[in-house]
C-alpha cells in the first residue's frame, strides 16, 4: 500500500543509520515501481513527489522519468504541476526523452488557465534545449503582448533562456521589450528590464535599438523616485528597490559612450542621489547603482563630484560591508577623478585602523592609488604607522610599496633617505635588490646627498641592526664614502665623526654575524677592501683590514675566499690599487615592477577583460647564482602530463598576457591552466631577441608560403600565413587569423604556444580578443619562430585556444605540424 509523502519523510528521519535509511529507501522504491506497472493514475501524482524526495536524498530515480511526461500529459492542475516539478528536476536538456515532452508544452503554453501556462513557461527556461526553444518561440513571444500580467512575466523570463540557447532570435524580440515596459505591472517591468540586459549581452548592437526606449526608462524611474508611499511595493520606506536598481543598471548600459543619451539622464540620477533615503540597506544599494551609472556615462562633472561624495558617505557608515563596496568602488573610479577623491583622503586613511583586515587592505590600496607629489609626506606618514601595526605576512609587502612610493614621488632627497630608513627598520626581514639598487642610484647621482646618506646609514650599523636592506646599503655607503663619514660633520646632531678604526671593527661585526646572509658579506669584503683607499692615513684601520681579508682568505664560501684572496693581491700593486678602488660612477634607477601596479591602480579595471593581450616585457632580473631548472618534455605536460613545478629552460613557449601581467611570467602553467610558475631567467629572453635579430613583431608577415588552415573547431578557425626571414633561414614568422562561422560572436579570446625545446618562441600581442559572427570579421596575432635544428627537425608547435561564446568558457588544445616544407 502506498504511504503518504510526510509519512515517508517521517521514517527516513527515524532511520538511526545509513544502512536503516537505504533499506527504507530500497522498500518505498520498490512500492513506486509497483504503483508504476499497475498504472495506478490516482496516486501517480503522490509517488512522483515522493521519488522527488528520493532524488533530493542522493538516490538514483531515472527510472520514474516517464511517470513526469504522464502526469503532465493529464488534464489536472494539481498533477500538471507535480509533472513539471519533476521534469525539471529529474531531467536535462541533454535527456532525449525530453522531445516527448515538446507538444504537451506547445498545448500548456496556449492554455486559458494562467497557472498551466505559467508551469509550461517555468520549463521552459529551466531546462529547454535549443531546439525545444526554436519551435517553442512563436508562442512565448504571444504569451509576452498578453493583458494577463502573470503569464506575461513569466514569458519574458522564458525568453531569456530561448535568447540564451538561440542567439540568432534575439531580433524578433526587440519589438516585445517596448509593449511589456507600457505595463504597469512591476513584475513585467522588472522581467522586461532582465530580457533587455540579456539582449544588450548576447548581441551589443542591440544596445544601439533599444536607446529608444531611454525616456520610458527614465519617467519610471521618476515615477518610483518621486511616487508616495505604495504598501504592496514599500522596502523599509522605499518604493521597490529591486525595480529602481534594475533600471539603474539598464541606463548605466544605454549611456556607456553615447553622450546624447547620457545628458537625458543627468536630472532623473541627481534626484535619485539626493532624495533616496540612505538610513536603511535598500537605499544604500540604490545609491551604489546610481554612483556606477554616473561614473560609467557621459555626464558633468559635478554629478561625478555628488557620486563620489555619495561614497564618502558610505565610508563612515558602521557597516563593514557598505564600507568595504565603499572602497572597492573609489579604487575603480579613482582615476575619472582623483580630485575628488581626495577630499575624502582622511576619511580613507582612518579605515587603516580598522579591525577588519578586509577593510585595511581595501583602503591600503586606495591610499597608494591616491598618492602624488602634493601629498607624499603626509600619506607615507600615516602608511609608517599602519605598517607598525599591520599583522606580520603583509609588513614586506607594505614596505615594498611605500619603497616605491618614496622613491617615485619624492621631492626632498634627504626626506627620502630618512624615509626609507624608518621603513626598513620597521619592516626587519624585508629583502629587496630593488630597494638596494634604487637607493644606491639615488645616492651615486646627487654628490650633495652622498654625505648626508652615509652618516645616516651608518647610525643603524652602529646600532648592530640586522635588517639585511639597511645593512647592506650602510655597508656600501660606508665602503663607497667613508671618507665622508669620518671628515664630514653628523648632520643635525653635532656628534662626533667615527674613528676608521672603529668603523673597521663594525664591518668586521657583519662578517662575523650569524643572521649575515652571503649578499651582505660579499657587499662587507668589497667595503673592506674600498676602505683601504679612504682610510689610507690610518695605519690602524688599514691593519685591521687586511687582517681581515687573511681570515676570509680560507673562507668555507668560494665567493668569499676569492675575492679575499683577489684583493689581497690587487693591495700589493699600488699603481693600479687606487684605480680600480675609486669611487663608482652614476647609474641609472633601476626600474620596479610595482610601479606598473600602482599606475594600474590610477584607472578604472571594471570593465577590463581578463583575456585582454599586452606586449610580453622582459622578465625581472634574476640573481646571479640560481639553479638550473630539470628539463621536462612540455609537449606531453600539454597533452596531459602533471604542470611542471618550474618553468623549464630546456623548451620556449609564450602567451599574450593579460594586461594586469607581468608580461613573459606567466609560462606553460598558463597554457595548462594553473597558476603561474617563476619566471625564466632574464639571458633566455635575451638569447631569442638575439636569435630573431631585435626586428619588431608589430607588422603582418609578408611573402612566403600559402595559407593554411591550422585549427578548426566549434565554429573557430585559425589560418597560419607563413615567411621566412631573408637573413637567416632559421627563423620564421607566422601570422594566425582567427574567424568565426557562428551565430553569436567569440568573447575573451586567448592564444597560447608552446614549442619544443631546440626551438625558440616570440609573440606579439594580438589585435583584439573579440572575433565577430558569421566570418565578419578577423583576429590576428603575429608570432616568430627560431629553430635550431633548421633542416633537420620540422616546425612542430602545441597551441591552446581559451575563449568564451554565449557567456560559457570553452578551451581547447590542439598540435600544428602542417607546416609547409621549407619552412
Amino acid at each position: 500500500m502506498s504511504i503518504r509523502l510526510r509519512e515517508l519523510i517521517r521514517n527516513v528521519r527515524a532511520c538511526k543509520t545509513q544502512a536503516d535509511e537505504r533499506a527504507c529507501i530500497h522498500k518505498e522504491c520498490a512500492s513506486i515501481r509497483t504503483a508504476f506497472k499497475e498504472e495506478n493514475n490516482e496516486l501517480r501524482h503522490r509517488n512522483v513527489a515522493k521519488l522527488l524526495f528520493i532524488h533530493m536524498l542522493g538516490y538514483p530515480t531515472h527510472w520514474g522519468q516517464m511517470e513526469c511526461l504522464k502526469l503532465i500529459a493529464g488534464n489536472k492542475f494539481l498533477e500538471k504541476r507535480i509533472g513539471y516539478l519533476g521534469l525539471m528536476i529529474l531531467l536535462d536538456e541533454r535527456q532525449e526523452v525530453l522531445m516527448l515532452v515538446e507538444n504537451s508544452l506547445k498545448n500548456d503554453l496556449q492554455s486559458q488557465n494562467q497557472y498551466i501556462a505559467g508551469l509550461a513557461c517555468c520549463s521552459i527556461g529551466n531546462i529547454s534545449s535549443a531546439e525545444i526553444c526554436r519551435d517553442l518561440s512563436p508562442e512565448v513571444e504571444k504569451l509576452m503582448v498578453g493583458s494577463n500580467p502573470f503569464v506575461a512575466k513569466k514569458a519574458a523570463l522564458c525568453s531569456i533562456r530561448i535568447l540564451r540557447k538561440c542567439p540568432e532570435l534575439v531580433d524578433t524580440y526587440v519589438d516585445r521589450v517596448g509593449t511589456l515596459l507600457g505595463s504597469r505591472n512591476h513584475a513585467v517591468l522588472l522581467t522586461s528590464l532582465k530580457l533587455m540586459r540579456e539582449m544588450c549581452l548576447i548581441e551589443p548592437e542591440m544596445i544601439a535599438q533599444l536607446r529608444r526606449h531611454t525616456s520610458t526608462l527614465i519617467a519610471a524611474l521618476k515615477n518610483l523616485v518621486l511616487s508616495g508611499y505604495q504598501p504592496e511595493h514599500d522596502v523599509h520606506g522605499i518604493v521597490d528597490p529591486f525595480l529602481q536598481v534594475e533600471v539603474l543598471r539598464m541606463l548605466r548600459i544605454l549611456g556607456k559612450g553615447h553622450a546624447e543619451t547620457s545628458e537625458q539622464m543627468n536630472d532623473i540620477l541627481a534626484q535619485v542621489a539626493t532624495n533616496t533615503e540612505s538610513a536603511k540597506n535598500a537605499g544604500n544599494a540604490i545609491l551604489y547603482e546610481c554612483v556606477l551609472t554616473i561614473m560609467a556615462i557621459e555626464v558633468e562633472s559635478g554629478l561625478r563630484v555628488l557620486a563620489i561624495n555619495i561614497l564618502g558617505r558610505f565610508l563612515i557608515n558602521r557597516d563593514n560591508n557598505i564600507r568595504y563596496v565603499a572602497l572597492n568602488t573609489l579604487h575603480k573610479v579613482v582615476g575619472q577623478d582623483a580630485q575628488a577623491v581626495q577630499r575624502h583622503r582622511n576619511t580613507i586613511v582612518d579605515c587603516l585602523k580598522d579591525n577588519d583586515s578586509s577593510i585595511r587592505q581595501r583602503a591600503l590600496e586606495l591610499v597608494y592609488a591616491l598618492v602624488n607629489e602634493a601629498n607624499v609626506k603626509i600619506l607615507v606618514k600615516e602608511l609608517l604607522s599602519y605598517l607598525n601595526a599591520c599583522d606580520v605576512e603583509f609588513k614586506d609587502e607594505l614596505t615594498e610599496r611605500i619603497c616605491t612610493v618614496v622613491e617615485k614621488y619624492a621631492t626632498d632627497k634627504e626626506w627620502h633617505v630618512d624615509t626609507i630608513i624608518q621603513t626598513l627598520k620597521v619592516s626587519a626581514s624585508f629583502v629587496s635588490e630593488e630597494t638596494v639598487c634604487s637607493m644606491i642610484a639615488l645616492v651615486t647621482s646627487n654628490p650633495d646627498l652622498q654625505a648626508y646618506a652615509t652618516h645616516k646609514l651608518y647610525i643603524p650599523l652602529s646600532q648592530h641592526s640586522t635588517q639585511p636592506v639597511l645593512v647592506q646599503l650602510a655597508v656600501w655607503c660606508v665602503g663607497e664614502y667613508g671618507e665622508l663619514l669620518i671628515s664630514t660633520p653628523v648632520p643635525g646632531e653635532g656628534g662626533a665623526n667615527p674613528d676608521p678604526a672603529f668603523v673597521v671593527d663594525l664591518l668586521a661585526g657583519v662578517l662575523r654575524s650569524p643572521v649575515a646572509d652571503l649578499t651582505t658579506k660579499e657587499f662587507t669584503v668589497n667595503a673592506l677592501m674600498k676602505l683601504t683607499t679612504r682610510f689610507s692615513n690610518h695605519p690602524v684601520a688599514i691593519q685591521k683590514i687586511h687582517k681581515q681579508l687573511a681570515v676570509y682568505s680560507t673562507s668555507m664560501s668560494l665567493e668569499l675566499q676569492q675575492r679575499a684572496v683577489e684583493y689581497s693581491s690587487l693591495l700589493k700593486l699600488d699603481s693600479i690599487a687606487a684605480g680600480v678602488l675609486d669611487r663608482m660612477p652614476a647609474f641609472a634607477k633601476k626600474q620596479r615592477n610595482v610601479e606598473k601596479q600602482l599606475e594600474t591602480m590610477r584607472s578604472d579595471v571594471s570593465d577590463s577583460s581578463p583575456a585582454m593581450a599586452a606586449a610580453p616585457s622582459p622578465p625581472p632580473s634574476m640573481p646571479a647564482a640560481r639553479a638550473p631548472a630539470p628539463e621536462m618534455d612540455l609537449l606531453s605536460d600539454i597533452l596531459g602530463g602533471s604542470p611542471a613545478p618550474a618553468a623549464p629552460t630546456g623548451m620556449a613557449h609564450a602567451a599574450a598576457p593579460p594586461a594586469s601581467a607581468g608580461g613573459m611570467d606567466s609560462m606553460l602553467m598558463d597554457l595548462l591552466g594553473g597558476s603561474s610558475p617563476a619566471p625564466a631567467p632574464a639571458p633566455a629572453m635575451d638569447m631569442v631577441s638575439g636569435m630573431m635579430g631585435g626586428m619588431s613583431m608589430g607588422g603582418a608577415p609578408q611573402g612566403g608560403f600559402a595559407p593554411f588552415q591550422a585549427y578548426s573547431k566549434g565554429g573557430l578557425t585559425a589560418m597560419f600565413s607563413v615567411s621566412k626571414d631573408p637573413n637567416n633561414a632559421s627563423i620564421t614568422s607566422i601570422e594566425a587569423t582567427f574567424t568565426n562561422s557562428n551565430g553569436v560572436s567569440i568573447e575573451n579570446l586567448n592564444f597560447q604556444v608552446a614549442v619544443p625545446k631546440y626551438m625558440k618562441l616570440q609573440m606579439s600581442p594580438a589585435s583584439g580578443t573579440s572575433v565577430a559572427a558569421m566570418n565578419s570579421g578577423t583576429v590576428k596575432q603575429t608570432f616568430k619562430v627560431a629553430n635550431s635544428m633548421h633542416g633537420q627537425k620540422p616546425i612542430l608547435l602545441r597551441i591552446k585556444l581559451d575563449y568564451s561564446m554565449n557567456g560559457q568558457p570553452v578551451s581547447d588544445t590542439g598540435q600544428v605540424d602542417n607546416f609547409p616544407p621549407g619552412c
